[in-house]
């Protein structure tokens, strides 16, 4: 199975999925995070964030997912970039797949962000920040939802994600 899970900068995607593996892993010792962050980063940030450059960083995800998955491990995906292409060949490409969207609006988002990074690009400091000068696509299909105004806590979202995929 593979949950993917996606949203803006600063909507909380990787410490969801830490709270989700934290929740799992005792239960279900196959799984593996993968960060696009970290990915990044084991790659020797090869690339840029470009959009162009985006699409290569969730195909990269998605191949690792993939490879992950057709040996019987739990792949849990914390992604930013929501091209609709991509996303709907999730659902095709993976055997299980539950697609997990963190909603929140960048004026949210600039509030509790600590990079700067939404600051620095509306002032035109930074180019490339999805939901600026990169179109923000919101997932189409995504079986969760949170939008994260509601302050649902990371342990609560794991713990419904839980409900709906593992617990079933």
């Amino acid at each position: 199975m593979v949950i993917w899970i996606t949203g803006l900068s600063a909507s909380g995607k990787t410490t969801l999925s830490k709270a989700f593996e934290k929740k799992i892993k005792a239960t279900r010792p196959n799984t593996v995070l993968l960060d696009g962050d970290v990915i990044r980063e084991l790659y020797g940030n090869d690339l840029g964030f470009t959009e162009p450059d985006r699409i290569v960083q969730i195909k990269r995800l998605q191949s690792i997912a993939s490879f992950l998955e057709k040996q019987s491990i739990l792949v849990v995906v914390a992604a930013l970039y929501a091209n609709h292409e991509l996303l709907e060949n999730n659902r095709t490409r993976f055997a299980d797949y539950f697609e997990v969207y963190l909603k929140a609006d960048i004026e949210f988002l600039m509030r509790r962000e600590f990079k700067d990074l939404y600051k620095n690009a509306l002032a035109n400091k930074i180019d490339n920040v999805v939901g600026v000068s990169i179109p923000w696509n919101e997932p189409a299909h995504p079986d969760i939802v949170f939008d994260v105004k509601d302050g649902y806590t990371a342990d609560e979202m794991a713990q419904k994600i839980y409900a709906l995929t593992i617990g079933n």
